[in-house]
C-alpha cells in the first residue's frame, strides 16, 4: 500500500470525513521522482465542530503519527467543519517550495 493510501485509510477511519483530499505534492520539491514525502490534506468533518484549529491538527497528527515518524517529511493540513467548507468549497493553494532546487 502506498503512503497516500495509508493516509486516506487512517484519516477516513479516525475523522469520518464528509470530504477528504490527500494530495501528493512531492513532485514540487527536490526529491526523487515517485517520492511520497510531501502531502497536502484537506479534511472536512463534523468532528471538528467546536474545536480550535490546533485541536483539529492534533487529531490529524495523531492519526498519522506513524507516517510522520517515517515517510512524511512535510504535511500541509487544512481542516474545516462542513459549514466552513460550504462557505469556501475550495482547495487552498500551496506555496512554492523554498528549499531544494525546484
Amino acid at each position: 500500500m502506498s503512503v497516500e493510501d495509508d493516509i486516506i485509510e487512517k484519516l477516513t477511519n479516525s475523522l469520518q470525513p464528509e470530504h477528504l483530499q490527500v494530495i501528493n505534492e512531492s513532485h514540487m520539491h527536490n526529491v526523487p521522482p515517485g517520492s511520497e514525502s510531501h502531502f497536502k490534506i484537506v479534511a472536512v468533518s463534523d468532528l471538528f465542530n467546536g474545536k480550535m484549529l490546533i485541536a483539529r491538527h492534533r487529531m490529524v497528527n495523531q492519526a498519522l503519527a506513524e507516517e510522520l515518524q517515517g515517510p512524511i517529511h512535510a504535511l500541509a493540513i487544512y481542516t474545516m467543519t462542513p459549514a466552513e467548507w460550504a462557505e469556501s468549497d475550495t482547495t487552498p493553494s500551496s506555496p512554492p517550495c523554498m528549499g531544494g532546487g525546484k
